[in-house]
């Protein structure tokens, strides 16, 4: 084993100079002070104490071993320092005591420098163990603020349920694909077409930030997983990558917050002689979900047939509508209120659909965002 850094304590020149010899011939790097405050002195200062054992006397002028030894347990710096008391007191009440003081260990004059050595090597063991355990404790600290800071960037990018999947071990399995069923919303300005044609882009873009600030908004409130946005449009599902028993009810609960709220941005927006509407579309159905793109973009996406539906659902829907898929309605016909529309001929679809459009909640309040529940194991 590898020198230590060693500070002597003993008043006794002859002694010292002994104990001192000793240990360099061993090669330790020795520090020798002849009392408890010079000890307590050399021990001082900011940081980390420069050495890793004190052999320390009992019987000393001024501050005696007893009470440097409480002293130095008693501050937080230096009290995991290995403590070796070596005196000519052999009382078992007195190595009793400084056992219970916090001292490693006790040996007695005439000290037999094999067993010094001995002892020596145990406490420079423990001193290195208890270094590399702060040592491994701090990366481990930094590697946690790394992961929160990483959290917290990735956040800004990405929906927050995805931020926490993707810097998570147990997420593996869900990105690398799992089936569940999903409650999918896809959301669209009406008239945004004419509107870019005729403003300038910076108002056009004035006019998203707005918009997309409101959605993005209501979608966290609701613990929706924001897939896209692109342009006017976006893409929310529920009930992934977080279980949600009431999906569909908090689909439609934050579709309806939205048609309220883009209300106000609208009227701001036609003092300005720009006429916008908003359509949404809602369809459930079992699809796969989990990453998807190439090496270096990534996407976290869901596929299915709910996901056509409420497209080509959201391309229909008239200004101020919230299209319903048969599915999706049946699971909260007793929570909304809502009027059909009949059969409608969706695109690229073989058969008509009879969808519905909300016009209202029953009740008061709006659906209520339970906590997070723990992250659910991949399905198959």
């Amino acid at each position: 084993m590898t020198g230590g850094r060693i500070l002597v304590v003993e008043d006794a020149i002859v002694n010292r100079k002994l104990i001192e010899r000793l240990l360099r011939q061993e090669g330790h790097a020795v520090t020798a002070v002849g009392d408890g405050l010079a000890a307590l002195e050399a021990l001082g200062g900011d940081g980390e104490p420069p050495f890793d054992v004190v052999l320390l006397d009992l019987v000393m002028p001024g501050l005696d071993g007893y009470a440097t030894l409480a002293r130095m347990k008693a501050d937080s710096r230096v009290a995991h320092l290995p403590v070796i008391v070596i005196s000519a007191v052999e009382e078992l009440d007195s190595v009793v005591r400084c056992i219970e003081l916090g001292a490693l260990d006790y040996l007695p004059k005439p000290v037999e420098p094999t067993i010094l050595q001995a002892r020596l090597n145990a406490a420079l063991s423990a001193k290195r163990l208890r270094d590399l355990e702060v040592e491994v404790a701090a990366q481990q600290a930094e590697l946690l603020r790394t992961i929160a800071r990483q959290k917290e960037e990735l956040s800004r990018f990405l929906s927050p349920q995805i931020a926490a999947l993707v810097s998570s071990p147990e997420g593996e399995r869900l990105l690398a694909g799992h089936r569940r069923e999903a409650t999918t919303v896809f959301c669209d300005l009406r008239g945004f077409t004419s509107f870019s044609e005729a403003a300038d882009p910076e108002e056009v873009l004035g006019v998203l930030r707005g918009y997309h600030a409101m959605m993005g908004s209501l979608i966290v409130e609701h613990g929706g997983t924001l897939e896209h946005f692109a342009g006017d449009g976006m893409m929310v599902f529920f009930n992934d990558p977080v279980l949600q028993e009431d999906h569909v009810l908090r689909s439609v609960h934050m579709a309806v917050a939205m048609r309220e709220r883009f209300a106000e941005l609208a009227s701001g927006w036609a003092k300005r002689g720009h006429k916008l509407g908003f359509g949404v579309g809602i369809a459930t159905g079992h699809a796969t979900l989990g990453r998807i793109g190439f090496e270096g973009r990534y996407d976290y996406g869901m596929v299915g047939m709910a996901v056509i539906v409420a497209s080509r659902l959201s391309s229909a829907a008239e200004a101020g509508q919230i299209l319903l898929a048969p599915r999706s309605h049946d699971a909260v016909a007793d929570q909304v209120v809502a009027e059909p529309i009949g059969e409608i001929q969706l695109k690229g679809m073989s058969n008509p659909i009879a969808a519905v459009n909300v016009l209202g909640l029953r009740g008061a309040g709006k659906a209520g965002v339970s906590p997070k529940p723990a992250m659910p194991e991949a399905q198959s």
